[in-house]
């Protein structure tokens, strides 16, 4: 039966069907996205806010007065996996990264969930909760409460509440000159979830792509407390160059990416080589490719299809002065992450472009 047949039972449902776009996939480019943040009202000042609109970070922050912040987030999607439970899992992961991004620990989380109830049966639903309080509890924090609307598409993701010591926070928009990057987690799901949607996905790549979209980055807790990690910012929808170029651009600098030390996941150049990849490479590109130069020697095509695509619950960005790269490495290693110990760019004055591909 199609998904436009009417209500399907529960072992023949594929989620991924009933999607336009897939997990971080549907964010607005971020060209368009400028366009709709635009306005001409004036906000009343407020220093308490650490973190808000005048930054593209990935939570808002607000000081409470006593050395601590409140972080406060949100994040929802459709789709990338077929699973009900995964894609819980997924979802959520993704929401509670951003509080990990600013260097932060959550607290609590509440749930945004779409239905289309006369398409799928609620059961599916239950089980998408379900994957999204599994991943809360791994957090530590409680599904406290949530909204829930029908909906044309499934939907789903959470609101995070987080803290974080003021001196430990860490923004997107702070990095200086001759830091050294990191990332702590390969590029490639969009490209594997865009194999899967079109049914030629690799069944050991569908767990390499699930397995690392349901990671958390916990690690972003610790690194806070490293003051020469001087920002941070996690990789999702605007792909490694978007983010990156946001961490340029609100740090008034440019960086070097050394495309060969880029972490990638398994069976992903074999899908690039299959011009296998989401719509949203070419809408991310379109937004930021005049910020881009590529050096001689780089696979341009391949870097093309790899550095803007969309990652769901992506890597932490680190951005890290010389004198701290050691404790940096060291805790890489300590958490597992010691395929991640080699800088992958390095912060330099700003040019006429905001990223080089070396």
């Amino acid at each position: 039966m199609t998904p436009d047949s009417g209500l399907l039972t529960i072992d023949s449902i594929k989620l991924t069907h009933y999607s336009h776009g897939a997990g971080c996939g549907c964010k607005i480019a971020p060209k368009v996205l400028d366009e709709i943040l635009k306005s001409s009202i004036a906000l009343p000042d407020n220093n308490k806010l650490l973190v808000g609109n005048h930054s593209k970070d990935d939570a808002a922050v607000y000081d409470l007065g006593n050395g601590m912040a409140l972080i406060s987030t949100t994040d929802f999607f459709m789709p990338i996996v077929d699973d009900a439970f995964d894609f819980g899992r997924i979802a959520a992961a993704n929401s509670i990264s951003d509080v990990y991004a600013m260097g932060g620990k959550p607290l609590m989380a509440i749930a945004i969930l779409g239905w289309p109830v006369e398409k799928i049966p609620v059961e599916i639903a239950q089980k998408v909760i379900e994957g999204g309080r599994t991943i809360c509890a791994e957090a530590g924090i409680p599904l406290a409460g949530g909204h829930s609307i029908d909906s044309p598409e499934p939907i789903f993701g959470l609101a995070v509440t987080g803290i974080v010591p003021i001196e430990n926070l860490k923004k997107n928009n702070t990095a200086q000159e001759g830091d050294h990057l990191f990332l702590t987690k390969p590029l490639g799901v969009g490209i594997l979830s865009t194999a899967q949607k079109r049914g030629l996905l690799k069944e050991e790549h569908l767990a390499v792509m699930i397995d690392q979209m349901i990671s958390l980055n916990k690690i972003g807790e610790e690194l806070g407390k490293i003051k020469g990690v001087t920002a941070m910012t996690d990789v999702t929808g605007f792909g490694l160059l978007g983010h990156l170029i946001e961490m340029a651009e609100g740090s008034g600098l440019s960086a070097e990416i050394y495309y060969d030390k880029i972490p990638v996941a398994a069976g992903v150049k074999d899908y690039i080589a299959q011009r296998i990849f989401p719509d949203a490479t070419t809408r991310n590109w379109s937004s930021y490719s005049d910020k881009v130069k590529f050096e001689k020697g780089v696979n341009v095509m391949e870097a093309f299809t790899l550095l803007p695509d969309p990652q769901t619950n992506g890597g932490i960005l680190i951005s890290v002065n010389m004198e701290s790269m050691g404790n940096v490495k060291m805790l890489l290693e300590e958490s597992g992450l010691s395929s991640f110990v080699e800088p992958v760019g390095k912060m330099i004055a700003e040019n006429e472009k905001r990223v080089l591909v070396k």
